[in-house]
């Protein structure tokens, strides 16, 4: 929080800030009143109470919080919020065709969008304070995705866009491809009208996705959703999804990138939101063959590194698994002596997908020694015998 003394009108207190912004680069902004979305802690509570938050126990933690930025800021009055481009220079969608290869969901191709968007509001906010004490005690707060603010839905009320029936933010300009920041202040500011929908009867996003993740439009089921099943799920993937996710190793942009407002979107003017060039389309291979080590040290700026290691060769057998690349079995089997059992029961279920049976089962022989209860269950459902026991 920052405190200030020196301004003019709540007028021209919204013109610096939105001076501010363009100066650092954002392409988006609008201001809210923190009372601006009295529906978005009802909806929260619906979505939690029917489970569709999946494993995400942070969620019903914090609803309470999220239901009303007063809730968690008794004295914000305004909320200023702030949407960057990361517009990708081609269809995200091209590297699902090469299925030896392993595709990384476009916002995390780059540095971590958390530390560069809160370094450029922390300048707008250090910028802004000391000159608009005039009107008061200022006060602000600096938010990205990470604490428990509804963005989307006050990026709605602020005009930057609508919630599609993705769930996510839609602009006229910038298509699906906008990263949210907010300032919170307890300055009263003159607040931007609020977007309306343009989806009309298009459902292109809820057609693109692969696993059926949208029970009704404008609704999403995490439980099913690629991005929660890759990033945020802590255990295995469901058996009957594992197919359906292809070679998508973190996140997924199917349901963005179908949406046809991208026709508008530029690719991200910011050069450091640019995907670096191994992130791309990164060989499945290599990557099963990073070492917790090497897998840090590769992903070290990027939001790759927080699921972890054994998650993220999890993630890279059941891209093994879809492949259909026998040569890739290789891989798998060596993994197959891993020491997290949720990286040996995927490499299980992806050799399971490129093996013959005769050559299965030899393998199976070998793994006496199992004691996970979950790995040796994909044995189990793998039809073939683990050494001592039965099909």
């Amino acid at each position: 929080m920052l405190r200030g003394s020196g301004f003019l009108t709540p007028e021209a207190a919204k013109d610096y800030l939105f001076a501010l912004a363009r100066e650092e680069g954002f392409d988006a902004m609008g201001i809210a009143s923190a009372d601006a979305i009295p529906h978005a802690g009802p909806r929260l509570h619906q979505w939690i109470a029917e489970g569709a938050h999946g494993d995400m126990d942070w969620m019903p933690a914090t609803a309470e919080r999220r239901a009303a930025p007063a809730r968690m800021w008794p004295d914000v009055a305004s909320i200023l919020l702030l949407g960057l481009n990361y517009g990708p220079d081609e269809d995200p969608r091209a590297i699902l065709d090469e299925r030896a290869r392993g595709a990384i969901s476009v916002y995390a191709r780059g540095d971590d969008y958390h530390e560069l968007i809160k370094g450029k509001l922390k300048r707008i906010a250090s910028r802004f304070v000391p000159r608009a004490g005039a009107l008061g005690a200022v006060e602000v707060k600096v938010f990205v995705d990470t604490a428990p603010l509804m963005e989307k839905p006050l990026a709605e009320a602020a005009g930057l866009g609508w919630q599609g029936k993705h769930t996510n933010l839609v602009s006229r300009d910038k298509g699906s491809w906008l990263f949210l920041g907010a300032i919170a202040t307890n300055l009263a500011l003159p607040p931007d009208a609020r977007e309306i929908d343009h989806c009309g009867s298009c459902r292109a996003c809820l057609d693109a996705c692969p696993t059926g993740a949208f029970p009704a439009p404008y609704r999403i089921d995490a439980r099913r959703c690629i991005s929660y099943l890759t990033i945020e799920l802590k255990g295995a993937i469901p058996r009957e999804l594992r197919p359906l996710i292809g070679n998508r190793i973190y996140g997924c942009d199917d349901c963005l990138a179908a949406c046809p407002w991208n026709k508008f979107a530029a690719m991200g003017r910011e050069a450091r939101l640019a995907a670096r060039d191994e992130n791309r389309a990164p060989a499945l291979a290599e990557l099963a063959r990073l070492d917790d080590a090497a897998f840090r040290a590769r992903f070290s700026k990027s939001p790759v590194k927080r699921i972890g290691h054994a998650r993220f060769l999890r993630n890279v057998l059941v891209a093994i698994g879809n492949s259909g690349e026998p040569r890739l079995a290789a891989e798998a089997e060596r993994l197959l002596g891993g020491a997290d059992p949720l990286v040996r029961g995927a490499a299980v279920w992806a050799l399971a997908r490129l093996l013959e049976p005769p050559a299965l089962a030899r393998l199976a022989q070998a793994q006496g020694h199992e004691t996970d209860r979950e790995v040796r269950e994909e044995w189990r459902q793998a039809g073939v015998a683990i050494a001592g026991e039965r099909p």
